[in-house]
């Protein structure tokens, strides 16, 4: 597959419409998925149209299609409803998914304000008209359909707790995580509207953290990134990787610009050499045991050595 060019300055209109819309439909998971560590219950997954809730309690399934450009709620009774995706407010859509799920008889009740936003406001009183360019929404999602599989293929390196790849809407980005298995001070909180017991339970233990934004944050171009927390003594001076690759001290992670992974001569590989470095970086600066934890790359149809 190729690594479609991001362009933040075109994307960060539509990025912003589907950053509530997402928030949206991730709250439906929350609000019917039993808890699960780390908040792992409430995350969108990539799929091979677009990104999926997966299947939720009760038998329901949410899409956002980046193909055929609607936003799909599906059951297990056969039942299915869609609405285009279009310019529109969150407001709308927050209408538009309420009646969806009624039509499949999924319930529809939720948290109704978004998290991770300064100065949260109610999504039914988001009426401004949003934005929606498709070829911008699906070049996003192509590049996400493009990275996952390497990411996937950077978490088999690992014989520790690790997350699933997947697509966290507060923050709207596309992460995966290594666990040192070894507590971690508690965290200190802050992060805006998002209850400070959620961020000190998703850091309860020492972590090494990647991904993947598409922009903003004070990066103004889609980026990769991985942090550790806590941070320990020496990560920011240790390699980051592949040239292009840095530490930025404002936002305290290594960060990859996606536009050299994209036009690299083998990008997969460019973006595992970045995960790779900073997980060293990480997991070297704090001592963590790595002859227990880590392991080769896995390989196709060859089960782990004994």
């Amino acid at each position: 597959m190729s690594w479609p060019a991001l362009d933040y300055p075109k994307w960060k209109d539509t990025g912003d419409s589907l950053h509530m819309w997402a928030q949206i439909v991730g709250k439906f998971r929350l609000a019917h998925t039993p808890w699960v560590n780390h908040s792992w219950h409430a995350t969108l997954y990539a799929d091979a149209q677009g990104l999926t809730t997966g299947l939720v309690p009760g038998g329901y399934e949410v899409r956002f299609n980046f193909v055929s450009h609607q936003l799909q709620v599906l059951s297990v009774n056969g039942d299915s409803a869609a609405f285009d995706l279009r310019p529109m407010s969150v407001a709308a859509f927050d209408t538009e998914f309420k009646a969806a799920l009624g039509q499949v008889g999924a319930p529809t009740d939720y948290h109704h304000f978004p998290n991770e936003v300064p100065d949260p406001i109610p999504f039914h009183q988001q009426t401004a008209m949003g934005s929606y360019d498709p070829v911008a929404a699906h070049d996003w999602w192509r590049a996400i359909a493009a990275m996952a599989p390497v990411f996937q293929k950077f978490r088999t390196g690992f014989l520790g707790k690790v997350s699933p790849v997947h697509l966290f809407w507060g923050s709207f980005d596309l992460a995966v995580t290594r666990f040192s298995g070894r507590p971690a001070p508690l965290h200190p909180g802050g992060f805006p509207a998002l209850p400070d017991a959620v961020t000190q339970e998703a850091y309860s233990h020492e972590v090494s953290s990647a991904g993947f934004w598409a922009g903003g944050n004070g990066a103004e171009e889609a980026m990769f990134y991985n942090y550790a927390y806590p941070v320990p003594d020496g990560f920011a001076d240790a390699p980051a990787g592949p040239e292009g690759a840095y530490f930025d001290k404002d936002l305290g992670e290594f960060l990859l610009p996606y536009r050299v992974v994209a036009t690299a001569d083998d990008p997969a590989a460019t973006l595992i050499a970045f995960l790779q470095a900073t997980y060293d970086a990480a997991a070297d600066s704090a001592s963590w045991d790595r002859a227990a934890l880590d392991c080769a790359i896995g390989e196709k149809r060859v089960p782990r050595s004994l």
